[in-house]
């Protein structure tokens, strides 16, 4: 950056104060304003305030925004645009609307439930899934308050509970007059409703089902004339034999997504250039995007949260703080790593955990040769000074079922305690060797070195 500006104030609060951050804009004579992952990305308010400031929002226009930020709006915008839906709760409801929804989807049946969530936002925040009845005043009162949080806005929906399905979005493109649709991710590999990876296109989308989704999102973004970049999300619901047999969206993202990297892989189109170029007015014919036909994607592109987090013997994760020492990358090809981490940094305790994001490329189309570049990729990166998830991600990646993608969302449900113990004897056998140091030659040292000297 040429120039920083302080918000007043400290935490996530600091990032929703919109009077702050068009100041610090007027500030600095800024003609526009990108609005990153979140805080005020989805803020068709805050979209507002830019416009009538002369400041061009990087993004949706302020409509679009009220319209996919408000999840019941969008699925009122699906069903309008003949897209199954999953059951849920219509805008902000309230506690007793989703009692009465509970008892309508659950009906004494084994295992069923629903998921609370924020009507606003994502990222898992403000989401929690709910079995009992006797729990929905407790997980009510808490989505709103993490919602009030996270995105200063409480409203809450509730809808049917999946329990076997595969997580799939499509990445949209629009200059508000054409959209295009550039593939598919999965997301399916999540923890608590936050995603640990993401991968481009999807290893295991029944052909049709793929075809289905994409013209969904399109067809739903065309209706609108959608304007820059946009996520859709579906899921895919599978039987017990994990056959696919059907599909529902489920909310979209009027914002640049966490996982964009792995679409840019294997499409060759910068997300983030493209996104700016469309906020000065360009049109996806100039820039050689073309919605009769997409960049088809090349190979395979996997992408890891690596989070500054310790993790305890049943899998809750907790924030680990400290400086990075050290902090060491992979690199080499088909490796790409977005951080903002290095040696001696010490993030701040005051925002989201994520250190870096590891993203591996495979030009075949083999995905086993991705999954083999991510655990060569995984054995390099080494960070210190900070308990981290790579012990986790190294476990996992190690599954057989990770490299044939046998997995569903609630996956890690059950097999998080098998991961975590072989997590930590990961970490143990790391931790030996940094005290085993080796010579010149690679025979170990005679003589034993202390890590403070290390």
């Amino acid at each position: 950056a040429d120039e920083a500006v302080a918000l007043p104030g400290a935490g996530p609060a600091a990032y929703l104060n919109i009077e702050a951050v068009l100041a610090a804009a007027r500030h600095t004579g800024a003609d526009a304003i990108h609005p990153g992952y979140g805080f005020l990305a989805e803020r068709a308010d805050f979209a507002a305030q830019c416009a009538q400031a002369g400041i061009r929002f990087v993004g949706p226009t302020p409509e679009q925004l009220a319209q996919f930020g408000d999840k019941a709006i969008a699925i009122a915008l699906a069903k309008a645009c003949q897209v199954p839906v999953m059951p849920s709760t219509t805008g902000a409801a309230t506690l007793a609307e989703i009692e009465a929804f509970f008892d309508a989807q659950t009906q004494g049946a084994s295992g069923s439930g629903i998921v609370i969530k924020a009507v606003g936002g994502g990222g898992g925040r403000g989401m929690r899934v709910v079995r009992e009845r006797a729990e929905l005043a407790a997980a009510y009162a808490r989505c709103q308050s993490e919602a009030k949080s996270a995105f200063g806005l409480d409203a809450v929906y509730a809808e049917r509970l999946v329990v076997r399905a595969r997580h799939i979005e499509v990445q949209i493109v629009g200059d508000g007059q054409q959209v295009i649709a550039l593939g598919e991710r999965e997301c399916t590999l999540q923890r608590r409703f936050q995603k640990l990876v993401e991968m481009a296109p999807s290893p295991r989308l029944d052909a049709e089902l793929r075809e289905q989704i994409v013209g969904a999102a399109r067809r739903m973004a065309a209706q609108v004339g959608y304007q820059s970049l946009g996520t859709f999300e579906f899921l895919v619901e599978e039987n017990e034999a994990g056959q696919q047999v059907g599909f529902v969206f489920i909310e979209a993202n009027p914002r640049l997504q966490v996982e964009h990297t792995v679409t840019e892989q294997v499409t060759g189109v910068d997300l983030v250039e493209t996104q700016l170029k469309l906020a000065q007015g360009r049109t996806l014919a100039e820039l050689g995007l073309n919605p009769a036909q997409p960049p088809a994607a090349k190979g395979f592109a996997i992408q890891l949260r690596v989070n500054g987090e310790s993790i305890d013997a049943q899998g809750q994760a907790k924030p680990s703080h400290g400086a990075l020492m050290p902090f060491d990358a992979p690199a080499g090809p088909g490796v790409r790593v977005d951080t903002h981490g290095y040696t001696g940094y010490a993030p701040s305790p005051l925002y989201d955990t994520l250190l870096a994001k590891l993203i591996v490329t495979s030009p075949t189309a083999d995905f086993g040769e991705a999954v083999r570049r991510l655990k060569g990729a995984l054995a390099e990166f080494r960070i210190g000074g900070v308990e981290t998830n790579l012990p986790l991600l190294r476990a996992l990646v190690d599954l057989p079922d990770f490299a044939t993608q046998n997995v569903h969302t609630r996956y890690l449900e059950t097999a998080l305690p098998a991961l975590v113990e072989r997590a930590q004897a990961i970490a143990a056998q790391d931790a030996q060797s940094t005290l085993a140091p080796v010579t010149a030659a690679g025979a170990p040292a005679k003589a034993a070195v202390s890590t403070e000297s290390l």
